[in-house]
């Protein structure tokens, strides 16, 4: 799948592109024990705000997972636009010191991957000097989820952390945690939005997804507006991705709808 171009980050390259670029310091293709590929806990989540000549800031988030495969999503502030959530594989540079997304046309694919941190780097992969340098690096946030590392979309409990880029609170109550669960035999999904309990069925294959036959029970809850939204995203989610025990539901090439966290079915 072919990435659209990121207009705005171009447009914003060739402005600072005046101030001269810095040539990324890499190791020489013999010293593998000491890059980042080998040295670094590179894996995990990285978050920043990039520069945007035509918006307020680009809000980036991208996952690197130790299968070497990513998931990058970028909002554009101040726009109407929701965004988009792109995934693909990465490859590292001879350094061993720089990643490289696939697929990415019309933009740089590259960043320089230091301790807990990401650098977007320029077409050349020459680092962006400048007023503006400090905000082409992004800073990890979490690593890898070790608890429980479910690559599978089927026979797992997924219960809501995020829901239209807000964060879902944990909550002690297990019957009010929103969650889904996909059941390879039948194609069968049941689960709860919080407070009504729901079934149906889905079809699914490496990246798309239907959900198909919702039904819900009928019960009045003092909050709806959560359960409301959920099941909103489960019926108009088409696409998704699990990354390092996350299930992320997307619309097109959206920003995620729901974010997931994988546990095991017989959590209590």
């Amino acid at each position: 799948m072919k990435i659209r171009l990121f207009f705005s980050m171009m447009l914003l390259m060739a402005l600072v592109s005046c101030q001269g670029n810095k040539p990324v310091s890499t190791n020489s293709p013999a010293d593998t024990e000491h890059n980042a590929s080998v040295s670094l806990d590179w894996n995990g989540v990285y978050k920043g705000v990039l520069p945007c000549a035509d918006c307020e800031g680009i809000e980036t988030t991208l996952v690197l997972n130790s299968d070497k495969t990513y998931q990058l999503t970028q909002l554009y502030q101040g726009k109407e636009t929701t965004g988009e959530t792109l995934s693909g594989t990465f490859e590292w540079d001879k350094s061993g010191n720089i990643v490289m997304l696939s697929d990415i046309i019309g933009a740089s694919n590259r960043y320089f991957v230091g301790e807990n941190t990401l650098t977007y780097l320029d077409m050349d992969g020459n680092k962006i000097t400048g007023a503006l340098a400090d905000f082409y690096v992004l800073h990890k946030v979490e690593g890898p989820d070790t608890d429980f590392q479910a690559k599978s979309l089927t026979d797992v409990k997924w219960v809501l952390t995020e829901l239209f880029g807000k964060t879902i609170p944990n909550s002690s109550d297990q019957d009010s945690r929103p969650f889904i669960v996909f059941e390879e035999t039948g194609k069968r999904i049941y689960g709860s939005g919080g407070c009504n309990l729901f079934n149906g069925t889905f079809e699914a294959d490496a990246y798309r997804i239907t959900l198909t036959g919702l039904a819900t029970t009928m019960k009045a809850c003092p909050e709806m507006e959560t359960e409301g939204q959920f099941f909103q995203a489960l019926n108009d989610c088409d696409n998704y991705t699990i990354a390092d025990g996350i299930l992320s539901l997307n619309k097109a090439r959206m920003a995620p709808m729901a974010k997931l966290k994988a546990m095991p079915l017989d959590e209590e």
